[in-house]
């Protein structure tokens, strides 16, 4: 008996050791503070949590992307939505929040990827959204993360501008891995696992406010933003967020993988999960 046993015992080892899936799914699992991350191998159903997303406006399951080998593929006309009442630990309540994408866009527009993110009901829900490209304040086609308190837009200004936006570029029709973190006071934006830091800028359409007749100049990489997560009732979405029109800032492009933790993670942390699936 002991003789059958070993070598069943040592065969599936050698099978575990041996398994790509198994080794780049603990690149992101063994990471502490993990909420919930989908990686889209054969349904919307996340892997940690058991949050099933909504498939609105048919959103399909590709086989390609760095994380499964497969990936979530959006039009520019369709999202997936999971209702407030059961976001569970995503409405994060530690003050701060980490957000990993693995995606391949497209470069039309701003594009959404994933958060609790509401611009419109009650005069705004906005939480935490990590987005692709947001121009109007010095973010156009980077990596943005961003953070509400209130929900509404930022005093004195008609929107929110309280994001971090990455130094580098995100290429279009190519994948990359995109994240952010924020840790109660900074906001920090990565692209393939790189936090480039930005100097500090005029940050276009302030100027003439009151209290800022010559507008702001800051840092967007890191952001700095001491006022905490607000816990406004949004719902969480992947792909698309709500605005005064509807449903709107639609990802077009593929989405392989999302995860979201309810800390900051490290720069060594964001880098080892980034290099842990290879992209093409």
């Amino acid at each position: 008996m002991k003789s059958f046993i070993f070598p069943l015992l040592l065969c599936m080892l050698l099978i575990n050791a041996c398994s790509p899936i198994k080794v780049r799914e603990n690149a992101v699992e063994k990471t502490g503070g993990l909420v919930a991350f989908w990686d889209f191998s054969d349904s919307f159903k996340s892997k940690c949590g058991n949050y099933n997303m909504s498939n609105i406006g048919e959103v399909m399951i590709s086989d390609d992307g760095p994380v499964s080998g497969h990936s979530a593929v959006f039009s520019g006309k369709n999202y997936l939505a999971l209702p407030y009442a059961k976001t569970g630990n995503l409405n994060v309540k530690t003050n701060a929040v980490t957000v990993v994408a693995w995606v391949n866009w497209e470069g039309e527009g701003t594009g959404f990827v994933g958060g609790m993110w509401n611009e419109y009901q009650d005069g705004g829900k906005r939480q935490y959204g990590l987005f692709i490209s947001l121009p109007y304040y010095n973010g156009a086609d980077q990596v943005c993360g961003h953070i509400s308190k209130t929900g509404k837009p930022t005093p004195p200004f008609p929107f929110s501008i309280d994001y971090s936006a990455s130094a580098q570029k995100v290429p279009h029709n190519k994948w990359v891995c995109a994240a952010f973190t924020y840790d109660g006071k900074y906001i920090r934006s990565y692209l393939d696992g790189k936090f480039v830091e930005r100097p500090k800028e005029p940050i276009k359409h302030t100027k003439g406010f009151p209290g800022y007749p010559d507008g702001l100049f800051q840092s967007k990489n890191p952001y700095y933003f001491p006022d905490g997560i607000g816990d406004n009732g949004s719902d969480f979405t992947i792909g698309a967020v709500l605005l005064k029109k509807g449903m709107g800032n639609f990802f077009k492009g593929k989405i392989g993988g999302l995860a979201v933790y309810n800390r900051a993670l490290s720069d060594l942390e964001i880098a080892e999960i980034s290099k842990a699936f290879p992209l093409k």
